[in-house]
């Protein structure tokens, strides 16, 4: 069929933002995630502790990461976020469903390289299941990773060292391609030198305990979002959701009221 200008589409009510957040262990990600609103999580790994929040049972297969998406795109509900924590832990069961799928004993067994390009198409059905709840059903979408400290090689500047987000760098690319806003959470830190004698200072590193999200990439860490937001917040959901346009704010501040 020719394409047409009748087939133009008018932006409206924007969409639910899909959020991806990493950052350094017991920071907080899990705690930020269960404060948005009517959230259920989707669980590759058992880290929810003591938080009080609607979850599936442990996902241990890749099928029921897919099985816990299609519940909650099929059936009637009113959680407004889907959390998936984390996809870290959701990678070892990308690449277990590849192995199955291609008859390999480990990713590896494809080829250089291979079996990672074969479990994209996996992780592109995940994000499919993602879109459809966002597109379809209206939910905010939250994924929670740990962090990792790489070498990053850049063309203009001396090789320098980074967080990122811990999974296989294609994997990784392609989860922060799909996000509409990626967040780096850490303590608050400052530095200060010391007079350690004999005419020798040292950096010293200074917190408060505070902890915070960036919203905006640095040479430290990775980071971005497509709404405009102050480069760092405290890491609290109300934080985000009241920085975000304010026609989202039914979407993402929690209501007052008790779900049933």
């Amino acid at each position: 069929m020719a394409i047409s200008l009748a087939q133009l589409n008018r932006v409206g009510t924007p969409k639910p933002p899909r959020v991806l957040i990493h950052g350094v262990a017991g920071v907080g990600k899990t705690t930020f995630a269960g404060q948005a609103n009517k959230p259920v999580f989707i669980q590759t790994e058992d880290g929810l502790g003591t938080l009080s929040a609607a979850n599936f049972p442990l996902s241990r297969t890749f099928d029921e990461v897919m099985e816990a998406l299609a519940a909650l795109y099929t059936e009637p509900h009113d959680f407004a976020t889907v959390v998936v924590d984390s996809v870290d832990w959701l990678e070892p069961l990308v690449w277990a469903k590849a192995c199955r799928d291609n008859g390999w004993n480990s990713i590896e067994d494809a080829g250089y390289g291979k079996g990672y390009v074969a479990a994209l198409n996996l992780w592109r059905q995940y994000i499919d299941g993602l879109n459809a709840l966002r597109d379809d059903r209206g939910m905010t979408v939250v994924q929670i990773a740990h962090t990792d400290i790489k070498r990053f090689d850049s063309p203009e500047h001396d090789p320098y060292d980074r967080y990122v987000i811990k999974l296989h760098a294609r994997a990784a690319a392609l989860l922060q391609e799909h996000s509409d806003v990626v967040l780096f959470a850490n303590y608050r830190i400052s530095t200060v030198k010391a007079d350690v004698g004999f005419n020798k200072k040292v950096s010293r590193a200074v917190g408060s305990g505070e902890r915070v999200i960036h919203t905006v990439e640095r040479p430290a860490f990775l980071a971005k979002n497509r709404y405009d937001l102050p480069d760092t917040l405290s890491l609290e959901w109300s934080a985000f959701a009241q920085a975000m346009p304010e026609i989202l704010h039914s979407t993402l501040i929690p209501s007052t009221t008790t779900r049933t």
